[in-house]
């Protein structure tokens, strides 16, 4: 019996940074807990949506209006900024089997773009660990005029590198994340990291990107019909 075809790779693989291909989710909610503690709030599990996958005016603006201060918005992103950035330059963990993932798609020759919703000065921390190498392009908050869940990141990504949105393979791990590589007709790899991330088309489930390779990827950039939306066991 003949072999099944090998599906062609995506056009190009978009990462998201945080807590997908770096353990850094809960460095970010550090920050946050600290920052709303001082303000005499404590975070809870209500609040993962409004922080996880956030840019940090949008969770400064969260810090504010629940707290009731009368310190203003752009001081606690800057506090925030100041104490992630510090939270980051301490501590790189690449999540399982990401490097594993991006040496694959380097040795296939796959452009590669980081989209993330964190500033330029985290990203290049990031990048100075992890190695600015795996990356064809980097986005950061600063590179379009709206980040996630605006569709603007991921499109701005295709943009540069000259690609359809519909034959890039999106990896996110946040609903926020999820929603704005989907509204920018990527596929969509999701590997949830604190918040739960519904099944849909065109949105596929993992529990680690140890289970990601190349011919996944190639399946789901081939479009719905080749691709259904799942999710696969551990």
């Amino acid at each position: 019996m003949p072999d099944s075809p090998v599906p062609p790779g995506p056009a190009a693989v978009l990462f998201d940074m945080d807590g997908t291909l770096v353990d850094t989710e809960h460095l970010w909610w550090q920050a946050a807990a600290e920052l709303a503690a001082e303000l005499e709030v404590t975070l809870t599990d209500d609040d993962l949506p409004e922080v996880l996958g956030r840019p940090v005016e949008h969770t400064a603006a969260h810090l504010h209006r629940t707290s009731g201060t009368d310190r203003a918005e752009a001081e606690l992103a800057a506090r925030l900024n100041e104490s992630f950035s510090s939270k980051v330059a301490a501590e790189v963990v690449p999540r399982p089997g990401a490097l594993a993932l991006l040496t694959e798609l380097r040795d296939a020759a796959v452009p590669t773009a980081l989209v993330s919703a964190s500033p330029r000065r985290v990203v290049d921390l990031v990048l100075s660990s992890l190695g600015s190498q795996w990356f064809t392009i980097t986005l950061a908050a600063e590179d379009t005029e709206r980040t996630k869940p605006d569709p603007a990141p991921y499109l701005a990504a295709a943009d540069r590198l000259g690609l359809d949105p519909a034959a890039c393979v999106a990896v996110e791990d946040t609903p926020t994340g999820v929603a704005s590589a989907h509204a920018a007709g990527c596929n969509v790899l999701a590997v949830p990291s604190a918040v739960p991330i519904a099944a849909a088309e065109r949105i596929t489930l993992l529990e680690s990107l140890e289970q990601a390779d190349l011919a996944l990827l190639g399946r789901l950039a081939a479009g719905p019909a080749a691709a259904p939306a799942e999710r696969h066991p551990a």
